[in-house]
């Protein structure tokens, strides 16, 4: 007697083979049957006419926070994701000591532009080094398996207090910093995370601190992964948009030489006044390549909704920084409202050639003001025209005549399909950039595996099925070395994604949600199609309803699998 049947299904197993036919059968958590069987189960789900694949494992999230408050960690967990990676971009909550909690919360607002305020309502902090974190997870119980990359910037902030945001560590203090590190791949973790990204700006608007490790420090932490022969690292590494310099080529060769593992970098974007711009990039890193230093893509277009309460989007400009950190309203806007200010971000704007249509690309979506309701869709450029003004004085008008709670929306990277889909197609590359869990209100991407598949597969015909499923299921989990996972086949875990091929999809324009801590505000994306999530062998999701169970575990790497 199995403990689960699934019956009738078009089985799709991760690996690129042809799909075919059968049943599957789970006992416990491990699939142990494949093929013709009888009804000998104490449940059957009849899959006729559904796609049965290996759950979709998500790279690039940053859950840090939300596992707190939401075990289910959603929206990933609506779209068939069994398993997310988070601690990415060197931004995460541990270790860290009690009086640097702060320090922690406006690293995460600043970086991921997570709210102060759901922030300070929602974390449970029963946690100070990392592996507490790790078993506070599991101890407080979540919906989907969590994996973690150790994020660089609390380890330093542990060693070095305040000074991690203004220096190099010493030997002594890089030496320490290691052992931490050490301490936290022993626990499982699946490696480090940093950035050298300039808009990367945390507590006090200061750059976040694993932006100041040094080339001896990164050497020192990435013989840690070259030690325990496991483990990768994430850099957000591009000041522009899918363009390596010579000095982000060269820090990726230090990292992929010390560490002997594999490197995923961020990012390979699409962009319509570059097009060629990600496969010449692909051509020019071809010798890093080779050693598994892999880009991240996207499947999804990056539309934006932003405020100027938090400049994120821009925050790479010079003439804007001195407004990030925890400024008044009154401050902002005097800030917006000044002369050279202006001068100065319009002379930068200038030499930012991914803004070079800002104006007719940033929609006027939602204003609090009454008097600018009218206004509402309409392009800044247009407003422009009919008030006589310069676009980029309206741009900053507009805002502070509402409070900076207006909300622009833009197309920013990745909008052209055919481009997108021979990059996410390309073996080069790993399909991820969800940022789940990260910037609430600006956008909500998580939604990608059920968008790739119904947008691109189903309806483009820009791939196979077969190679969609592979490339966001069997390919994370052979990078990050997931054990037992990723394929299905018998003896490996059963995390599976159950859905209805002709209706799967993610819908194309988030909706607002005010269920974060507190009642702040996310964007959040409904999944279409989705008709069983199966996490270690228990229903999760039965046609959107949960099923009560929370069977996710935090996944620990060089550990075997339940």
């Amino acid at each position: 007697m199995h403990d689960l049947i699934i019956k009738g299904a078009t089985i799709v197993d991760g690996t690129g083979a042809p799909a075919f036919d059968a049943d599957l059968a789970i006992d416990a958590s491990r699939i142990v049957e494949i093929g013709r069987l009888g009804a000998g189960a104490r449940r059957v789900i009849d899959a006729t006419g559904l796609v049965v694949s290996p759950g979709f494992i998500d790279p690039h999230t940053h859950y840090d926070a939300q596992i707190c408050w939401d075990p289910l960690v959603t929206c990933s967990s609506w779209h068939g994701v069994t398993t997310v990676i988070m601690g990415n971009c060197g931004v995460g909550l541990a270790p860290c000591k009690p009086a640097e909690r702060d320090v922690a919360t406006w690293n995460l607002v600043h970086v991921e532009a997570i709210p102060y305020e759901v922030l300070n309502r929602g974390l449970t902090w029963d946690w100070e080094s990392f592996p507490e974190y790790m078993d506070a997870a599991q101890r407080r119980g979540v919906g989907i398996n969590v994996g973690f990359m150790a994020a660089l910037s609390p380890f330093r902030h542990w060693v070095m207090g305040d000074d991690a945001m203004s220096r190099a560590a010493t030997e002594a203090e890089t030496a320490r910093i290691r052992a931490l590190l050490r301490e936290a791949v022993a626990a499982g973790a699946f490696g480090f995370s940093l950035t050298v990204m300039p808009q990367h700006l945390g507590y006090q608007g200061q750059p976040l601190a694993c932006r100041l490790a040094s080339h001896d420090e990164l050497r020192a932490y990435s013989s840690v992964l070259r030690e325990f022969d496991r483990g990768a690292i994430e850099i957000a590494l591009t000041k522009q948009p899918c363009a390596v310099s010579d000095q982000e080529y060269a820090l990726l060769d230090l990292l992929s030489s010390a560490s002997g593992r594999p490197i995923t970098w961020l990012n390979l974007r699409d962009r319509d006044d570059d097009p060629n711009a990600w496969s010449d990039t692909l051509t020019r890193v071809a010798p890093l390549l080779a050693r598994q230093c892999v880009p991240q893509v996207a499947a999804r277009p990056l539309v934006i909704e932003f405020h100027l309460r938090n400049p994120f989007l821009f925050g790479s400009m010079n003439s804007i920084k001195p407004i990030f950190g925890d400024q008044p309203l009154a401050a902002q806007k005097q800030f917006y409202a000044g002369a050279d200010f202006r001068r100065a971000f319009g002379a930068e704007l200038k030499r930012r050639t991914v803004f070079h249509d800002l104006w007719d690309r940033a929609q006027i979506k939602q204003t609090t003001n009454p008097a600018l309701k009218a206004l509402e869709w309409k392009t800044v450029a247009q407003v422009a025209r009919d008030r006589a003004r310069d676009p980029l004085d309206v741009f900053f008008d507009l805002a502070i005549e509402d409070d900076l709670n207006l909300v622009y929306m833009m197309p920013l990277l990745d909008i052209n399909q055919d481009r997108v889909a021979q990059k996410f197609s390309d073996p080069r590359t790993m399909i991820g950039i969800s940022d789940g869990g990260a910037h609430v209100d600006m956008l909500c991407n998580a939604g990608y595996p059920t968008y790739l598949i119904g947008t691109f597969v189903r309806d483009r015909h820009a791939l196979s099925l077969e190679l969609a499923v592979k490339r966001i299921t069997s390919e994370p989990a052979a990078f990050f070395g997931i054990a037992g996972r990723g394929v299905i086949q018998p003896g490996m875990v059963a995390d599976l994604a159950i859905f209805d091929y002709h209706k799967i999809g993610s819908a194309e324009r988030p909706e607002i949600r005010h269920d974060l801590p507190g009642g702040g505000k996310r964007l959040v994306s409904e999944a279409e199609g989705i008709a069983y999530t199966i996490v270690n062998g228990q229903v999760l999701f039965e046609h959107n309803r949960h099923s009560g169970a929370f069977p996710g575990r935090v996944l620990r790497s060089g550990r075997p699998e339940i």
